[in-house]
């Protein structure tokens, strides 16, 4: 197990912030993890657990515990001629995992190339792109109760999955931490080829589909190791069919997507039409090419990218009557 004291997080958090916790416990296993869980200092500090810190922002330094998963590897559990079940480490990079199940021909998650974090993260929120979620995958997840010290395997029903929310993210579940998760991958994979430029490719292949996803993300998000950023700022708001109706007279072109008996509009097309696309205050900006992204251009605060998105859904709340919430997770 690794303790570190007054440990670093910048290269822990994806907006390159220069934050520090009063602690930094790295586990490598879940016998090291019980070991913590039921540590009494432990119990009574303030903790929270974090992969690569790709969807957080770190408002201030963190006067607790971070806790960090080292549990890595990949194994088939089971197999058929149709599927192949593949159980992962919370710890392993998620991108590494979607490129090995490429490589060994097995379909599901080739659209969810590229996004930035571990896999344990992506199965607390259910991350998702071009048409495809990881619940659409996910068999089981193994996860340890926080109050209780034990293990418990939820089905991806018991996760209770909707868009970017799971039963992990629930303030009033009883606290759990993800140790592996399986994932149901397909042999002969149906591509899912919907999303706009993945229209374009031509007898598609894991591989074909693969180079389009990276393609399409090189294109037009920033790369976080470049320029700092924690992707998508904000999700994508539902709302009434009325309410869309209403936005759609006065802007015809508004993209709406039926979800429901609601309506799914891009966040990013509201904080264009904002006039807030490209602007930048101090080191903070909205991406020149994709205005759902809040990108540290030096040396910002999380101070100054909370106010940033703040003044942004006040814009949206003022023109369009649409409450944004964050997708990224504030830690103060």
């Amino acid at each position: 197990m690794r303790i570190e004291q007054n440990f670093s997080l910048e290269k822990y958090n994806t907006f390159h912030l220069p934050v520090k916790t009063r602690w930094f416990l790295e586990y490598a296993d879940e016998a090291d993890l019980q070991k913590v869980l039921h540590d009494e200092y432990f119990q009574e500090c303030l903790s929270q657990h974090i992969g690569q810190g790709s969807n957080l922002l770190f408002v201030n330094d963190y006067n607790g515990i971070i806790l960090h998963s080292a549990i890595r590897g990949m194994e088939v559990v089971r197999e058929t001629d149709e599927s192949v079940w593949l159980r992962i480490g919370a710890g392993e990079t998620w991108d590494d995992v979607v490129a090995y199940a490429v490589s060994q021909g097995w379909g599901g998650i080739e659209n969810l190339s590229g996004i930035p974090g571990e896999t344990g993260a992506a199965a607390v929120q259910n991350i998702g792109a071009y048409g495809a979620e990881i619940k659409d995958v996910i068999d089981t997840v193994e996860a340890w109760n926080q109050l209780t010290f034990e293990k418990h395997c939820f089905s991806a029903e018991e996760c209770g999955y909707a868009y970017r929310w799971s039963r992990f993210k629930d303030p009033h579940a009883d606290p759990h931490i993800v140790t592996y998760l399986v994932l149901k991958l397909a042999k002969n994979p149906v591509f899912n080829l919907e999303y706009g430029a993945l229209k374009e490719v031509k007898e598609p292949t894991l591989a074909k589909v693969r180079e389009a996803v990276l393609a399409i993300r090189g294109e037009k998000l920033p790369d976080p190791n470049v320029l700092g950023n924690a992707g998508s700022f904000f999700m994508n708001p539902l709302v009434s069919e009325e309410h869309f109706e209403r936005i759609r007279q006065a802007y015809p072109e508004v993209p709406g997507f039926p979800t429901g008996d609601k309506v799914k509009v891009p966040a990013g097309w509201l904080i264009e039409q904002c006039g807030l696309k490209g602007k930048r205050h101090g080191h903070v900006g909205v991406y020149e090419k994709q205005a759902l992204i809040l990108v540290n251009y030096g040396e910002a605060t999380g101070d100054e990218i909370a106010l940033m998105a703040e003044s942004i859904r006040a814009a949206v709340k003022d023109r369009f009557g649409i409450e944004l919430m964050p997708e990224v997770k504030y830690i103060a």
